[in-house]
């Protein structure tokens, strides 16, 4: 799901809290990680709740799958893997998570701890990308 697709679906809806449930939707339906991937080598510090995220090249791209213990921020993870899907090494480096984040008004409507916890998402996501290239 691209930014655009996904400002328009949030534009679908009136309110925040809406909103929020489709955010937990989206999160529902991603794919179960293993109890072997929910280890300490994918969990994401920073994060207030638990998020494990794997990180798996593709070619030129990586593939991520993620999960987390609160249904609100599997959301987030959900969209964020959309966000960064298909994208090279490269356009993970460049890619712009956090003007995004705004776009979506999500740095308005989301408590700090949860946009500090999007942020370690994406710095880890960077991190991976920075990492499978060495």
């Amino acid at each position: 799901m691209s930014l655009e697709t996904l400002l328009e679906d949030f534009a679908l809806f009136d309110d925040w809290e809406e909103r929020y449930r489709f955010i937990i939707e989206l999160g529902n339906g991603l794919a179960p990680l293993t109890d072997a991937e929910h280890d300490d080598t994918n969990k994401v510090p920073g994060c207030v709740s638990q998020v494990w995220l794997v990180t798996e090249a593709q070619g030129d791209t990586l593939a991520f799958r993620g999960d987390s213990d609160a249904h609100i921020v599997r959301g987030l993870v959900a969209i964020l893997l959309d966000l960064y899907k298909g994208k090279t090494r490269a356009e993970i480096a460049t890619f712009d998570a956090e003007s995004a984040f705004s776009q979506l008004g999500l740095s308005e409507h989301l408590t700090p701890q949860r946009s500090n916890g999007f942020y370690a998402m994406v710095q880890r996501i960077r991190n991976d990308a920075v990492a499978a290239v060495d």
